[in-house]
């Protein structure tokens, strides 16, 4: 009862998050807090909706996941960090909550060059590049918007807010896809998305140097890479997607083969060849 009246009393502020996240800093340093709690929260996400429970990032996932609850003193401040993130997101979508959180407690890394743009600019950035959503969902079938130096997600956040705007529904017909160095930055993207019920996929590495690889519903994890799923990526229209598009590539290959076999008739006279056969 105690818990239903608590979780009714929620309010999704920064005040409340902060209240409970500095109560988990009396023997740790900020940073370190901050850490295990988005690792465990992104480990949660991926893990609830991962269809393999027998894979080696599953079984990696959960074992994080562990490592950092037991670090954080127990799993109640946690679940309060989360179920504040979700209010907050859900009251107000338009706010990158992570990132500006993230900022305000001094965590940004400056060797990395880590500032994050503001929700405001991000969001008249979103507006001048939106371009021919409808056009290029009716000649695809999906359209897919990339950052490659994703932060939090701010960009990404107001691309999504917009399109919601026009009435274009953006979980099903757009792929969001992110890049950044920094694992936690990039966990702290992957969540707000998975939150606003995005699909796509954030990639943990370097962009310049090593960036991503294959079909955009299909990316390569390499060397040096960490992919990120979100929830609404794993839905049915997603992976019937996928499984049309392997099935439109393999007709490709197919009738490519078929053209490269008429190309070599061409230059084949049969008549030709039959009357040197009837010779012999």
């Amino acid at each position: 009862m105690n818990a239903k009246k608590e979780a009714q009393t929620i309010q999704g502020t920064k005040q409340e998050f902060l209240k409970i996240f500095r109560e988990m800093c009396y023997a740790r340093n900020a940073w370190q807090v901050w850490e295990d709690l988005i690792s465990a929260t992104a480990c949660s996400l991926a893990n609830s909706t991962d269809p393999d429970k027998t894979n080696v990032q599953y079984k990696e996932r959960e074992r994080e996941y562990a490592q950092c609850i037991k670090r954080l003193g127990g799993v109640d401040k946690p679940a309060k960090c989360f179920a504040i993130m979700v209010e907050a997101l859900e009251r107000d979508p338009e706010q990158d909550f992570l990132g500006e959180l993230y900022m305000e407690l001094n965590l940004g890394n400056h060797w990395k060059g880590q500032f994050f743009t503001p929700y405001h600019i991000c969001d008249f950035m979103a507006k001048i590049t939106e371009g021919d959503i409808d056009g290029e969902i009716e000649k695809r079938g999906f359209i897919s918007i990339f950052d490659p130096a994703c932060g939090a997600g701010a960009t990404l956040i107001a691309a999504a807010n917009n399109a919601k705007k026009a009435k274009h529904n953006f979980q099903n017909y757009i792929l969001f896809v992110g890049q950044d160095i920094d694992r936690i930055v990039g966990m702290m993207c992957y969540i707000q998305l998975s939150l606003l019920g995005c699909a796509g996929y954030i990639c943990i590495g370097n962009t310049l140097t090593n960036p991503m690889e294959g079909h955009v519903l299909f990316p390569q994890e390499k060397e040096g890479q960490e992919f990120w799923y979100m929830p609404m990526f794993r839905m049915e229209v997603w992976s019937l997607r996928r499984m049309f598009h392997c099935i439109e590539s393999m007709s490709a290959q197919t009738k490519k083969k078929e053209e490269k076999l008429e190309k070599y008739y061409m230059f084949f006279d049969f008549k030709k060849e039959e009357t040197q056969w009837e010779k012999m």
